[in-house]
């Protein structure tokens, strides 16, 4: 399907880039692995450790020194 067909069938508002953002969220609170994030939508490292620690910001705390 053509990105233009597909925009035209989202509710208003939503851009197709919206939804992958949602959905990448979405698998880092199922999962919290950034390797699987990496694997499963082609993003970097350092875009994965941004979504799990959107998800879980406990585990990326930076510890006091």
């Amino acid at each position: 399907m053509h990105r233009n067909t597909l925009q035209q069938v989202l509710p208003k508002g939503l851009t197709l880039d919206r939804l992958r953002q949602d959905r990448i969220l979405n698998e880092a609170f199922a999962t919290g692995d950034p390797l699987k994030l990496m694997r499963l939508f082609g993003i970097t490292e350092e875009t994965a450790m941004r979504y799990v620690g959107t998800a879980y910001p406990e585990r990326t705390a930076k510890l006091p020194r």
